[in-house]
């Protein structure tokens, strides 16, 4: 059987392991826990005596699979490891930060990333947001807590989701299924993401279009983009006053991708309404104007959190492992064009 080694400090291994994953891992491989800690999700540690350590632990392992505490995977690491031939990261961002592209593809190893595990649940908050802000639910809420529950009905709303025309801004794996979401809602599906290959439009069901496009003519613009060098800062005052009265704008990805006060000055117009489940800076500080803009619903980033005792991280990494080994291709590689995307290329 291959054996796989896992490599965290011990909150990963306590928290995001669960035993009935480590139980199907195990019926078709064998597994180690190394220890190590230090770093941060996108960081990795450089201590030395960290590193030999890995690099004991990790000689004869088909695969390993990395989180927070683990040093990189780099050259020196794979070398010292002959039978190696997939790298796993659990959550990463997928930016990568404990894996060493460039030195896993020159030996032919396999890299995946299983971050996408918070983008599914994420997804469905998006379609929460949607709905609230359409309702313009915010402000029917703030009135019942003032005591006025009369007043919360008569609040102005920007109707129902079905039939409206939604527009995304990304579409990775948090943007395809929110649009598996959305068609029971029978909406008309926009997407802008410069990245995706043209036939995947067709393949999931949508108009490939321009951000302006998206901005000027959709009733809900959604942003699930990730922050990049190149997404940072890339919703301005001019994408923003492109928005047309009486719709909605929702933001589930990174606040840092809108300018905050550009957002501002747009809401406080009153013609539209917003859902936000992220804002620039995080926490939002107490007196920001954003908190007491009656069109605006906001929640604390915590859409990635699901309730259940573990995320799902590594029952998506289990299912790759289980794809590779048997001889199957991977869902979730790490690749040079995510690298690029992921680099703001």
């Amino acid at each position: 059987m291959p054996k796989v080694l896992l490599a965290s400090n011990k909150r990963i291994r306590d928290s995001y392991f669960p035993p009935e994953e480590l139980a199907r891992l195990e019926t078709f491989a064998t597994w180690d826990w190394f220890e190590c800690e230090g770093g941060n999700i996108y960081e990795a540690p450089r201590d030395p005596g960290t590193i030999a350590g890995l690099i004991d632990c990790i000689g004869d392992a088909d695969a390993v699979v990395v989180c927070s505490g683990c040093p990189t995977i780099d050259a020196e690491v794979m070398d010292n490891a002959p039978n190696l031939k997939l790298v796993g990261e659990l959550e990463g961002d997928r930016f990568a930060a404990r894996i060493d592209l460039d030195a896993a593809w020159e030996r032919g190893i396999r890299t995946v990333d299983t971050t996408q595990g918070s983008s599914y649940p994420v997804a469905e908050w998006a379609l929460a947001l949607i709905l609230i802000a359409l309702r313009n639910a915010g402000a029917a809420f703030r009135h019942i807590i003032a005591g006025d529950t009369i007043g919360a009905k008569n609040r102005d709303m920007r109707g129902m989701l079905f039939g409206k025309r939604v527009g995304l801004i990304g579409c990775g794996h948090m943007g395809r299924r929110l649009i598996s979401f959305l068609r029971p809602f029978n909406t008309d599906i926009w997407v802008y993401d410069p990245y995706l290959s043209r036939d995947i439009a067709e393949i999931v069901g949508f108009t490939q279009t321009s951000m302006d496009k998206i901005f000027s003519e959709c009733d809900v613009i959604v942003c699930v983009a990730p922050l990049t060098p190149r997404t940072r800062g890339m919703i301005g005052k001019r994408e923003l006053d492109l928005i047309q009265s009486g719709s909605a704008f929702v933001n589930v990805s990174r606040g840092a991708i809108v300018d905050s006060n550009a957002l501002i000055e747009r809401l406080k117009r009153g013609d539209i309404t917003a859902g936000l489940e992220v804002f620039d800076p995080e926490p939002i500080p107490s007196d920001s104007e954003i908190i007491h803009l009656p069109n605006v619903f906001l929640s604390p980033h915590f859409s990635g959190h699901t309730g259940d005792d573990y995320p799902h991280f590594f029952k998506l990494m289990v299912d790759e492992l289980d794809r590779f080994f048997q001889g199957h291709e991977t869902w979730f590689d790490l690749t040079p064009q995510s690298q690029a995307n992921r680099r703001g290329d």
